[in-house]
């Protein structure tokens, strides 16, 4: 398979630039004995590059954006609304789009996948551009999950993101996105740990926020999280928190 779409197996830790932070990690993360991961793979940068590289009107948007600053928020979210839209009308170039429907046919077009965005620039040092990119669950089909590739590179192009770029000093032309597909999994339970407690920097104590279902419910706020601190493989705190049950109707 070509540098367009890879598999987690095929990704090497040097490809950060061509499968983004997220991309890389679950690469690593895929190599390891007894941590199993859900299935998937990447529509790498090189994929948006070339699906981008002779839109005149991209370019020009582009252009322009790079030419203001954080005070022209108006201008910028006017030019980041019309790159969303050409790049959410682009066709998406043919052996990307018969990648894509061979990875499909062989971990099976009938399960829902989640599509989410992984760009160069996160899970840095000094940046780590948390939540700038969207990412989308329970997709099933090919011609759903190819709509929503285009989204997520349309979403490099968030306001929040535009801005996040300019306060920190990344280039916008330097800045690139691979989509990663991978098989959904329904947990009981699902959450986010932290290898050091958040609140008091202490390394010899995870912190874990945990609630019922799917984590996307906890990142959006939709539901409370229970906590708790692990020590030497032992729960040292446990925090029960009120649960919301407004995504449940």
């Amino acid at each position: 398979m070509s540098s367009l779409v890879l598999g987690f197996q095929e990704i090497e830790k040097n490809q950060l630039w061509l499968v983004g932070g997220k991309g890389l990690n679950l690469g690593t993360l895929s190599k390891m004995d007894g941590i199993h991961v859900p299935v998937g793979f990447c529509v790498t940068t090189v994929g948006y590059q070339k699906a981008i590289a002779e839109n005149e009107t991209y370019h020009a948007l582009l252009d322009q954006l790079t030419k203001l600053n954080v005070e022209d928020r108006g201008q910028i979210a006017e030019i980041s609304r019309e790159i969303r839209q050409t790049v959410m009308e682009e066709e998406i170039p043919s052996d990307i789009v018969e990648a894509v429907t061979e990875y499909l046919s062989r971990l099976g077009e009938e399960h829902a996948y989640a599509v989410r965005s992984s760009a160069t620039a996160e899970d840095l040092p000094h940046a780590s551009f948390a939540g700038q990119q969207d990412t989308y669950l329970n997709i099933i089909g090919t011609e759903a999950i190819l709509k929503h590739i285009r989204k997520c590179w349309a979403s490099l192009f968030t306001d929040r993101a535009v801005f996040y770029r300019m306060q920190n000093g990344f280039d916008h032309c330097q800045v690139y996105l691979s989509v990663i597909i991978q098989r959904m999994v329904f947990p009981q339970a699902s959450g986010i740990l932290f290898t050091a407690d958040p609140m008091t920097s202490n390394r010899k104590v995870l912190s874990i926020d945990a609630s019922f279902g799917l984590g996307e419910a906890l990142v959006s706020g939709l539901v409370s999280a229970d906590g708790y601190k692990v020590q030497e493989g032992k729960i040292v705190e446990k925090i029960i928190a009120a649960k919301s049950l407004a995504i449940y109707g």
